[in-house]
């Protein structure tokens, strides 16, 4: 059975599922790819969620850098490889889809690395966000483009555009 419950956030709403097995979903309020409920699916509470809510909490009060949740996401062979090595990025920093796609050993399928990175179901704890284009620019993410710039300022790889002007 997988327990699921609604969070605010200062990105909005986040709909956080998980079971026994570890962290199934952070989806956000208005999501690109929606993850099927299932007749197993049941609003709750659960421990993960807890936690997951608290170390959640902690990150946006900008106090925990790293996650340490079980997780498990459902996808492919492939895009758990992505979806690992997204976990590898360091806080605060960026890489591009095509360093992205060298490191999980594919230089080579950068289109179908950014489409597994665009499928991951636990943004935020897997740092999709830090993959932005080669030329610096901020391209795709599920929670939006505003959020994406909101989670690598709040990480300290972008400047707060309230900054740029300051002496």
């Amino acid at each position: 059975m997988i327990v699921y419950t609604s969070i605010d956030s200062p990105v909005g709403p986040l709909l956080l599922a998980v079971n026994d097995d570890g962290l199934h979903l952070i989806e956000f309020h208005v999501p690109r790819h929606p993850m099927p409920r299932g007749t197993d699916w049941r609003e709750g509470d659960h421990a993960l969620l807890r936690a997951t809510q608290a170390q959640l909490d902690d990150y946006f009060a900008g106090h925990r850098r790293d996650f340490d949740l079980p997780l498990a996401p459902r996808g492919t062979e492939f895009q758990r490889s992505v979806w690992h090595t997204l976990a590898t990025i360091p806080y605060g920093e960026t890489i591009s889809y095509a360093q992205l796609a060298t490191r999980v050993g594919k230089p080579s399928a950068t289109r179908a690395v950014g489409a597994a990175n665009g499928r991951n179901p636990l943004p935020i704890v897997l740092p999709c966000h830090r993959v932005i284009g080669s030329d610096g620019s901020l391209t795709g993410f599920g929670g939006g483009l505003p959020t994406k710039r909101y989670l690598l300022q709040l990480e300290g790889a972008l400047p707060n555009e309230d900054d740029l002007f300051a002496a």
